[in-house]
């Protein structure tokens, strides 16, 4: 696969992607492409990333498959809706659901976990989470902890999660999966990074969590008490910078513009130098921003 050459040309892409009002209009999707503006549960086919990696989710939202001989990793459980699409995805890109053998994830909101809990009966896996990701996969919601809380469905609580730290390698056979701690769009957000191989070439696969600094109507970013989670997620973009990244996945696609990366649709390279610096770039212009516009409309009194 053709590489970018800079990271300024991955950074555009993404620019283009979180502002589609700055584009032309979008040319005709190819047929068996997923529109960049595809609905969360919009069935996929699954797609072959790069080596022993597959992207198994729907259009709008993803799940990926890391494969070996002793087992596989899932990450990411996508909707309730979505759960069984992701399982038809495992087995129609020819691996059984019962070598799944560990299923992590990005963050602990419906959307990328309210799947898991019927994937994990499915498959028999083992869930690995940060814990205050385990917690709310545990409990099956949120609580005020979360800048999001009041807009967070509830999910199928998961059973027996197994915790796992900042910095920790989850093994499996010859796949070793690293968990980042990357809080912010969600306390328990984790990222994952990999080395994988074909032909001889290797690449640093990054899952890099959602960015995003929303929240519901009643958390402020600028609120004080808040100040420690906004030096968090400070930090976070400094840690997501820095990743190992040849190649960049999120948990919306649309967020690192997958979907003119991958599959039939495809007009850019997959892989590029910068992707994750150029991510959290943007992320970290989107977070100054909401902070400038709390500060400019304070709270009603």
């Amino acid at each position: 696969m053709r590489l970018l050459e800079t990271a300024g040309a991955l950074a555009t892409l993404l620019a283009l992607s979180l502002t589609p009002s700055s584009a032309s209009a979008a040319p005709a999707t190819p047929a068996g492409a997923c529109p960049a503006d595809a609905g969360w549960d919009d069935p996929s086919p699954p797609v072959h990333v790069f080596g022993n990696t597959w992207y198994v989710g729907t259009c709008g939202i993803t799940a990926l498959l890391v494969t070996s001989p002793q087992g596989h990793v899932l990450l990411d459980g996508g909707t309730a809706t979505g759960a069984a699409l992701i399982a038809d995805n495992i087995r129609a890109a020819g691996f059984r659901l019962e070598d799944v053998k560990y299923i992590v994830g990005s963050h602990e909101h419906f959307d990328h976990a309210g799947g898991i809990a019927a994937l994990q009966a499915a498959t028999g896996a083992t869930v690995v989470a940060l814990e205050p990701a385990a917690v709310v996969l545990e409990r099956g919601g949120s609580d005020r902890g979360d800048p999001q809380y009041g807009q967070l469905d509830p999910m199928a609580p998961v059973a027996g999660v197994r915790r796992i730290a900042d910095g920790e390698v989850l093994a499996l056979g010859p796949l070793r999966l690293t968990a980042h701690a990357t809080p912010g769009h969600a306390p328990g957000s984790t990222s994952w990074t990999w080395r994988s191989c074909e032909a001889g070439s290797c690449r640093d696969i990054a899952y890099v969590d959602s960015l995003t600094a929303i929240s519901d109507d009643q958390w402020r970013f600028t609120d004080p008490a808040n100040a420690g989670y906004v030096a968090g997620f400070r930090r976070t973009l400094d840690a997501v910078a820095a990743l190992p990244c040849d190649i960049l996945v999120t948990p919306h696609p649309g967020a690192s513009a997958l979907w003119s990366r991958l599959g039939p649709g495809a007009g850019q390279p997959l892989a590029g130098d910068g992707a994750c610096r150029a991510y959290a770039t943007q992320a970290r212009a989107r977070l100054d921003k909401r902070l400038a516009d709390e500060a400019a409309a304070p709270p009603a009194r």
